[in-house]
C-alpha cells in the first residue's frame, strides 16, 4: 500500500511538472522537457503520449517541418492544447460589467458587456448579470471545453479567501454579492484594482510596479517583487488614506470625478468655457475636460493640473513606501490621461526624492480588468494545472 501511494504521488508530480512546462513553453521537445523537468527522457515520452491522449496537450509540426533541423531523425514536438479548456473572466463594476472568455494560452473567444444603472443595482440584479455575461461569453465562444475557473474583480478589497470588509459599510457587502455560490465551477473573486495590475505586471514581469484604476474612484494594485499584495483583509492598495494623507475631504475620489467636479466648481465660480458650459452638468465626462485642456481652454488646462499634481503626490507616496519602478493609470479614461501625466512628470521632481518612477497610460482601456481576470486565471494554472484540470488516471 505504501509502495503504490508513493507512486501515485510521484505521476501526480511529473505529471504536475510536465504540465508546467506545457503552460509556459510553446512548442517543446523531449529533450526540452527533459532539462525544464529534470524528468527521465522514458516519463516524459511516456506522459506526453499519455497527455495527448487526454487531450491536453497534441502534437506539433516536428523539428523538421518547423525548420529547426536538418540533420538526423526529426524531434517530435508538442504543445499545451489550447482549446482544452476554458477560462472566464468578469468585471463587475459598479455601473459597468464586461466579461470575456479565452482559452488555455489566454486568448480572447467571446466578450460581452452590459451597462447597469448603479441607483438600480442590487445584489440579486449584479448576481443576475454576471450570471447572463458567462453564459452568453460561454456560448459565444463555441467552445465544448470544459470551463475550469471564472475569475470575478470587484470594486471592493478582497481578501486571499475572497472575502471582503463587510462590516465597513454596505457599499462593499453589495460589491461582493456571493457570486461562487451562484455560478458553476471554481469561482474566484479578486479586487478590481488588483487585476489590473496583473494585466499590466504581464507586460513587464521584471518590474516593481504599481497600477492605479481611476475612475470614479481610485486604487491601486501593486506588484513588489513578483507578488501581488493583499495585506490584512485585502486592504493593500485601497487609498481611503489620501483623505489625511493630502488633508482634503476629497480622498479616494478618482480622476473622473474630479474632471467633472471641478471643472463644475470653476464654471459655478464665473469661470469662462464656452466648450464646457455648452455640455449638460450630468453629461459632462472627463474625456470632454481633457479634450478641451487639449484644445487650449483655460478651465480645463487648470482641471488637468490639478489632477496631475494630485497624482504625482500619489506617486510620490507609492515610490517612498513601496520602490515602484513604474506606474500605469489604468481604466476607461487612461487614453485621455497623457497631458495629466505630462504635469504629474513635471511636478515630481518638486515634491520626491530621485528615482522617480516611469508614469504611463495603459494600453488597455476598459478590458484592463477583464485582461486581469483571465491573465489570473491562466496563472493559477500555469502555477498549479492540476488543481483545475483533471488528470489522466
Amino acid at each position: 500500500m505504501g509502495l503504490n501511494v508513493s507512486m501515485s504521488v510521484l505521476r501526480r508530480l511529473n505529471i504536475e511538472a510536465l504540465l508546467r512546462h506545457a503552460f509556459t513553453s510553446g512548442t517543446f521537445t523531449a529533450a526540452e522537457a527533459m532539462e525544464a523537468t529534470s524528468l527521465t527522457r522514458a516519463t516524459v515520452l511516456g506522459l506526453c503520449d499519455e497527455l495527448t491522449v487526454a487531450g491536453w496537450i497534441e502534437e506539433a509540426e516536428d523539428s523538421r517541418a518547423a525548420g529547426l533541423s536538418r540533420r538526423g531523425r526529426p524531434a517530435r514536438r508538442h504543445r499545451l492544447r489550447a482549446g482544452a479548456g476554458l477560462v472566464i473572466g468578469v468585471d463587475a463594476g459598479r455601473s459597468g460589467y464586461r466579461a470575456m472568455a479565452a482559452d488555455l494560452r489566454g486568448a480572447a473567444l467571446a466578450t460581452a458587456r452590459r451597462e447597469l444603472d448603479p441607483a438600480t443595482v442590487d445584489r440579486e440584479l449584479r448576481i443576475s448579470t454576471v450570471q447572463e455575461l458567462v453564459r452568453e461569453v460561454r456560448e459565444a465562444s463555441a467552445s465544448t471545453a470544459p470551463l475550469l475557473v471564472t475569475v470575478i474583480g470587484i470594486p471592493a478589497p478582497v481578501d486571499s479567501h475572497g472575502a471582503s470588509p463587510i462590516e465597513v459599510g454596505t457599499f462593499w457587502r453589495l460589491m461582493n454579492s456571493g457570486f461562487p455560490a451562484h455560478l458553476d465551477g471554481p469561482v474566484v473573486v479578486e479586487n478590481d484594482a488588483n487585476l489590473s495590475a496583473l494585466a499590466e505586471h504581464a507586460q513587464h514581469p521584471e518590474v516593481n510596479m504599481a497600477t492605479l484604476l481611476v475612475g470614479e474612484r481610485i486604487g491601486a494594485g501593486l506588484m513588489v517583487d513578483g507578488h501581488l499584495l493583499h495585506g490584512a483583509l485585502g486592504g493593500a492598495g485601497e487609498m481611503r488614506f489620501l483623505e489625511a494623507a493630502l488633508q482634503d475631504d476629497i480622498g479616494a475620489e478618482g480622476v473622473a470625478s474630479l474632471a467633472r467636479r471641478w471643472t463644475l466648481e470653476g464654471l459655478a465660480t464665473g469661470r469662462s468655457s464656452p466648450a464646457l458650459a455648452a455640455i449638460p452638468a450630468d453629461a459632462l465626462s472627463a474625456v470632454d475636460v481633457f479634450a478641451a485642456g487639449q484644445a487650449g481652454d483655460e478651465l480645463a488646462r487648470d482641471v488637468l493640473d490639478r489632477i496631475g499634481e494630485r497624482i504625482a503626490r500619489i506617486a510620490a507616496i507609492l515610490v517612498s513606501l513601496l520602490g515602484v519602478e513604474r506606474i500605469v493609470m489604468a481604466g476607461a479614461v487612461a487614453s485621455s490621461l497623457e497631458p495629466v501625466l505630462q504635469r504629474t512628470r513635471e511636478v515630481l521632481p518638486d515634491i520626491a526624492y530621485a528615482p522617480f518612477p516611469e508614469l504611463v497610460a495603459s494600453g488597455l482601456g476598459r478590458d484592463v480588468v477583464v485582461r486581469g481576470a483571465i491573465e489570473h486565471a491562466v496563472s493559477r494554472l500555469r502555477e498549479d494545472p492540476l488543481a483545475l484540470l483533471d488528470p489522466p488516471t
